[in-house]
């Protein structure tokens, strides 16, 4: 198995975690966790109005899937003109965060890994097999 076919696989695995599967069978039925859960969003938006959020991400990748995670789900992201790139407002029940930010938190971490492993392979066969961090020294730092 390759590398990009063990991202996704780790991806769904995150996916159908969060979305409560416990068993193959349900994680096969992964459109229709995605479809209780948009359906929990409609819901909760009766019971707990959405709420403006902001949220930074200064990690380029990190703002694509947060992006897309909130698209996946029906929600609108956008940004007011002169607000940074990084920034990333919505429209969300507040109840609904706590179920989204813990989802975002894995499969970032599940990307960041991937995309440093790939970094540092690229690195070390095209450039310096050497990928350590720099050697840290005693002494005063001269200015």
């Amino acid at each position: 198995m390759d590398e990009h076919t063990k991202l996704l696989d780790k991806i769904r695995r995150i996916e159908a975690l969060h979305a409560g599967a416990a068993t193959d069978g349900e994680r096969n039925a992964a459109a229709d966790a995605l479809r209780r859960v948009s359906e929990r969003l409609a819901s909760l938006t009766l019971s707990d109005p959405p709420t403006e959020y902001r949220f930074s991400l200064d990690n380029t990748w990190s703002r694509k899937l947060f992006l897309a995670l909130l698209r996946r789900y029906g929600l609108r992201p956008y940004r007011y003109s002169r607000q940074r790139r990084n920034t990333v407002m919505v429209r969300i029940p507040p109840s609904f965060v706590n179920q989204l930010w813990p989802e975002f938190v894995a499969l970032d971490e599940a990307l960041r890994e991937h995309l440093d492993a790939l970094a540092e392979k690229v690195i070390a066969e095209s450039i310096s097999g050497d990928t350590s961090e720099a050697e840290e020294i005693g002494g005063q730092l001269t200015g």
